[in-house]
């Protein structure tokens, strides 16, 4: 009876960063484990307020944003998943946010359990091992937590899945078609680009996303452009313009200030892709959306008088 009663343990995550890679694979461990999730809301500015008190200047806004979310976190639950992610293999590193960022929560909130699985395919530190790791100190069965591990993992790829297919069929349409390259977390962040997706969806856009494509196709057409780009997600990010580049009708490149990843691949990929309309749109916390619509609008009537000219 008194196992019953117990209360469950809260897991916080906060919906930033790799949540928007990870999610499904999160939820589904932590449920089939016996733990609630609580997730914190869409970004708001007052999240971003937090997160820029707590940042020095030079932090990119999603991490900003990400610290944003864990203060709000920090007194909801038991626990908050802060993964650290270092490299998936060899030429396969990403950005030192991902490495440092544990680091960074560890040392300003005090009052915070932290859950940390740690990736570093080099070192063989692999995702099952930090899972595991998360899994025993939150229940003792050995076998349900792999189980966990499993489910999520195979949930999370079916949804990667659907959501290539779905594209597919939207790369196929005669409408007109815009690829949006982006990281996950600014993309569909609603608080950095609601203003761009509605303006598109308004115009009556398809909006293709560079993050549903097949990630390895991705590497693939990254690398047969630069043999020399150094971290995963961009090559992820920009193997799919040259993918697209073919079948859209322009490409908007968008990023959050000072990411220094994006300013680098950005520009380089942009100087690559001829023949096709290219823009490439920066976002900090004070973008006005006048200015934002003015560069827009100016690009979709380029767009349409191409498209229309066949």
């Amino acid at each position: 009876r008194n196992n019953s009663m117990k209360k469950k343990i809260k897991v916080g995550i906060p919906r930033a960063f790799l949540y928007y890679r990870y999610y499904i694979l999160w939820k589904n461990f932590f449920e089939i484990i016996g733990c609630n999730i609580v997730l914190s809301p869409n970004t708001d500015s007052d999240i971003v307020k937090v997160g820029n008190s707590l940042s020095v200047d030079e932090s990119c806004l999603p991490s900003k944003i990400y610290l944003g979310h864990i203060s709000y976190l920090s007194d909801k639950c038991d626990y908050v998943l802060v993964p650290r992610i270092y490299s998936h293999g060899r030429k396969k590193r990403v950005c030192v946010k991902f490495n440092g960022i544990y680091d960074v929560v560890n040392n300003l909130f005090s009052n915070i359990k932290i859950l940390d699985y740690n990736i570093d395919n080099l070192k063989f530190r692999y995702e099952l091992f930090g899972f595991v790791k998360i899994g025993l100190r939150l229940n003792k069965n050995i076998f349900r937590i792999i189980y966990a591990y499993i489910v999520g993992s195979i949930r999370q790829y079916k949804y990667n899945k659907t959501l290539i297919l779905k594209q597919n069929k939207i790369m196929r349409s005669n409408r007109l078609k815009i690829l949006i390259v982006s990281h996950p977390y600014i993309v569909y962040d609603k608080y950095l680009s609601s203003n761009i997706i509605n303006y598109l969806k308004d115009e009556d856009i398809d909006i293709l996303y560079s993050d549903r494509m097949n990630r390895k196709e991705a590497i693939y057409y990254a690398e047969e452009e630069s043999n020399t780009l150094y971290f995963l997600y961009s090559k992820e990010n920009i193997g799919s313009a040259f993918y697209y580049k073919d079948v859209v009708d322009g490409i908007i490149f968008l990023s959050a200030f000072p990411c220094g990843t994006d300013s680098l691949v950005n520009e380089l990929a942009i100087r690559k892709l001829k023949n096709i309309p290219c823009i490439n749109i920066i976002l900090d916390d004070s973008t006005s959306t006048l200015g934002l619509y003015t560069r827009l609008e100016s690009f979709v009537d380029i767009i349409k008088v191409r498209h229309d000219n066949g």
